[in-house]
């Protein structure tokens, strides 16, 4: 693994990092290009598997899906998963899941930070309701 430098190097030369398409300070593209490697066909592919299981990459690779699409997700969880085992081969770092509700809670935490900052732009205050259940009977 030391023929690459860097883990970027490392998904740049598997063709999954996004491309830098710029001219005059404006971004043109940022389409990955094409590849036959196959080290690159077999990230995409276990990218993909990764629809159904419950560990982190799971959660983030659904949430990618379902904001960009299936396959820019693939590409972007493709990329991750190279970094991560360019880590794991180059430094003898372990994977350690942490599993998908943390990382639900992570997401969830940036988000609730970020409404709360954008309301306070505005001149607004955030107040947390308590929790109400819709199984929950309202008296009659």
């Amino acid at each position: 693994m030391t023929r690459w430098p860097t883990e970027k190097h490392f998904a740049s030369w598997l063709s999954l990092s996004p491309g830098s398409n710029t001219s005059g300070g404006r971004k043109i593209s940022g389409r990955t290009k094409a590849s036959a490697n196959r080290v690159a066909a077999a990230r995409r592919l276990a990218a993909s598997s990764l629809y159904h299981s419950k560990s982190a990459l799971g959660a983030f690779h659904r949430r990618l899906k379902a904001r960009l699409g299936a396959p820019k997700a693939f590409t972007v969880t493709a990329h991750k998963l190279a970094r991560l085992i360019y880590r794991m081969l180059r430094f003898g770092t372990e994977y350690v899941d942490r599993g998908q509700d943390y990382c639900e809670r992570r997401y969830q935490s940036r988000v609730v930070s970020t409404l709360v900052r954008r309301a306070q732009e505005l001149g607004y205050t955030l107040i947390k309701t308590e929790d109400v259940s819709p199984t929950a009977s309202s008296p009659a």
